[in-house]
């Protein structure tokens, strides 16, 4: 008879996650509890920035039916025709037959890990990026290896041979977001070229995360960085209603699969039977896709005039303070200031002492602890002078 155990492990080594607080949440769930105000510039949710959405719109899905279940994994033609429109709107050729629908991003990678990874084998993700990454890593026992981003005179560039350096005998993909959050930086062609030989002669796959393509800051920087319509080795581009649409809580994804065509072919095959084992995309919302999309553009414009106001707010806001440095971002909807002073210091002494909650880029994981990260989203105009006084009485003083 086994030896058991006094204390049974009930949980997976996967989830062996540190759930406590930090200070940062501690300061933030006093602040609420004393009713006191939270001026919010981590505010990602377009559905709670007073962006306007058409009537219509709730009326394509209400009118959707919900009645007969016909599982389809890999998504409705229907559906997949309304994405391949989407590029093709955008001047981009894609096979309807080479989409694959998912209920959000996050399940796309999750489908791709278990696609191309085994357990203990290595995916290569961009630094600073969202922190994401590394819990879906975790749930599928695949290690997450940063790979760095560095700040350049306009913008952020890959660093292609720290990069070249990460790859292993156990290394199965890149990761590329463009553009990039929270940085705002887009892969440019160069670095893109790069990083696809690479992948070509090492052998691994190319994730393209492109979210935030459909926000462009700098439309000259996204303009230089289309990339290759056809690909020599497999990749996968993703995208979702979360972003082009400002609709999170509309649970539809996809990814286009590209690459040679035996590749393809195989990916494609693999993909449905792991999609078939969930079959997470409720079928409303893939009836309703074709009209949801056509109001893509309206929401759009409603979400770009903000970043590009609150972007002009940000920077005469930001005149005469010597110790904070904007840098510009290229896409996106986020901003990153690079201090004097320590970051998550500054955060802090906001929050508590000017109530704005934005993120230190800690929560990113930055490289120095020199960087806030903040929301280009808030309905809130008069938020920007708060936070230029509140800098200056934080990072102007140290």
């Amino acid at each position: 008879m086994g030896v058991i155990s006094k204390e049974p492990r009930f949980f997976s080594c996967r989830t062996g996650w540190e759930l406590e607080p930090n200070t940062l949440a501690r300061a933030l769930a006093c602040r609420q509890a004393s009713g006191r105000t939270v001026l919010d510039l981590t505010l990602s949710n377009p559905t709670r920035a007073e962006i306007i959405y058409p009537a219509a719109l709730w009326h394509a899905l209400a009118a959707a039916s919900w009645k007969t279940y016909a599982p389809t994994p890999l998504g409705m033609p229907s559906a997949r025709a309304a994405v391949q429109q989407y590029y093709a709107q955008r001047g981009q050729s894609v096979s309807a037959d080479h989409i694959v629908l998912t209920a959000s991003t996050s399940e796309a990678y999750g489908f791709l890990l278990k696609l191309l990874a085994d357990p203990g084998d290595q995916v290569l993700v961009p630094r600073p990026s969202y922190p994401l990454f590394g819990y879906l890593g975790d749930l599928e026992g695949v290690r997450m290896i940063s790979y760095p981003l560095r700040p350049v005179a306009r913008g952020w560039q890959i660093d292609v041979d720290r990069l070249a350096a990460c790859i292993g005998p156990r290394t199965r993909a890149v990761v590329l977001v463009s553009p990039n959050n929270p940085t705002g930086s887009y892969v440019t062609r160069i670095d893109y070229d790069a990083v696809e030989r690479l992948a070509l002669e090492c052998g691994l796959a190319l994730i393209m995360d492109e979210v935030f393509t459909d926000y462009p800051v700098d439309r000259t920087v996204s303009a230089r960085t289309a990339y290759p319509e056809r690909c020599p080795v497999l990749r996968f581009t993703l995208n979702g209603l979360s972003k082009s649409l400002g609709l999170p809580q509309v649970k539809l994804s996809w990814m286009v699969v590209d690459g040679p065509e035996a590749q393809r072919s195989r990916a494609l095959a693999l993909l449905e039977v792991i999609a078939d084992t969930y079959l997470s995309v409720n079928t409303g919302v893939q009836q309703a896709l074709p009209e949801l999309l056509a109001f893509r553009a309206g929401i759009q414009r409603q979400i770009s005039e903000r970043i590009n106001a609150n972007l002009v707010r940000l920077r005469r806001a930001l005149r005469g303070i010597s110790q904070v440095r904007l840098l510009e971002p290229q896409g996106g909807w986020s901003a990153v200031l690079e201090l004097a002073a320590a970051a998550d210091e500054v955060a802090l002494a906001l929050l508590r002492q000017d109530g704005i909650r934005l993120f230190p880029g800690s929560f990113f994981d930055f490289d120095l602890d020199r960087y806030l990260v903040i929301s280009l989203l808030s309905p809130q105009a008069g938020i920007w002078p708060v936070l230029a006084a509140g800098l200056k009485a934080t990072a102007g003083r140290r």
